[in-house]
């Protein structure tokens, strides 16, 4: 903790200090953003600026239903292209299916679904062929 500015100091010159003197001691050369640089700050002000860069940080994204189900069959394409195992392609292909079987019978709201289950069998041959 820093010490108590003594009287008769300017509050300035009492900081300008401590700062130098920190520098001088390298207390700032291991900051995580040491050397990097700063954001843009030509963008308009946006009073939730930090919990957006909270959930960028964190991964989370917040779709509606029908979209995220959507990005979810797409890595679900994914995913089946670089299973090992015919027991894998299964598991995800029905797994997703289940999703959007359940979409289909009572749709999310949001924008459409357009989704339809995948062809286990279909995609289980598309497999086998790309590892042959």
């Amino acid at each position: 903790m820093t010490e108590r500015k003594p009287p008769g100091v300017s509050f300035e010159s009492f900081v300008d200090k401590q700062i130098r003197e920190a520098a001088e001691r390298g207390d700032f050369a291991s900051l995580s953003g040491f050397g990097k640089p700063l954001p843009d700050d030509a963008a308009p002000y946006d009073e939730l600026w930090w919990i957006k860069g909270k959930l960028h940080r964190e991964g989370v994204s917040v779709l509606p239903p029908a979209l995220a189900l959507r990005k979810e069959a797409e890595d679900a394409v994914e995913a089946v292209a670089e299973a090992r195992t015919e027991a894998r392609v299964r598991e995800i292909l029905t797994a997703v299916n289940d999703k959007i079987a359940a979409a289909i019978r009572r749709p999310p709201p949001g924008p459409p679904l357009n989704l339809k289950p995948f062809d286990v069998a279909a995609m289980v041959e598309e497999w086998r062929a790309r590892r042959a």
